[in-house]
């Protein structure tokens, strides 16, 4: 079992940054990969970044590449992920998921999320 706990969400005006993070418990932290979603009212939860489990490879969606950066320290139990550039469309309640990852990312276990708001 892994527990989530986010935090770091805010209000932000269009064009600032912020950065969120995910504290987790257990012993195991560092066998998984870890994962941001997030999901805008009235739309499907969807991918925004990942990271492998020593943190030597990560993945972007387009949406956020370029802008977000996913980074680990598996010494703390923690998963940030820096938004830079943020922009009103990035407004969303984002989570933090623990899971596999071989050719697809499969997240088993979820935290409460946070909620990020970019105002224009």
């Amino acid at each position: 079992q892994v527990q989530l706990v986010e935090s770091g969400g805010g209000l932000v005006e269009a064009g600032g940054s912020l950065r969120l993070s995910c504290a987790a418990s257990g012993r195991t932290f560092s066998t998984y990969a870890m994962v941001w979603f997030r999901q805008a009212p009235g739309k499907e939860r969807e991918f925004v970044a990942a990271i492998s489990r020593i943190g030597g490879t990560t993945r972007y969606s387009d949406s956020v590449k370029g802008r977000f950066t996913i980074s680990r320290d598996n010494a703390k139990n923690m998963v940030y992920l820096q938004m830079n550039s943020l922009k009103p469309e990035d407004t969303a309640v984002y989570y933090c998921a623990a899971g596999t990852w071989l050719v697809n990312i499969v997240p088993n276990y979820w935290g409460q999320g946070t909620q990020v708001t970019v105002s224009s």
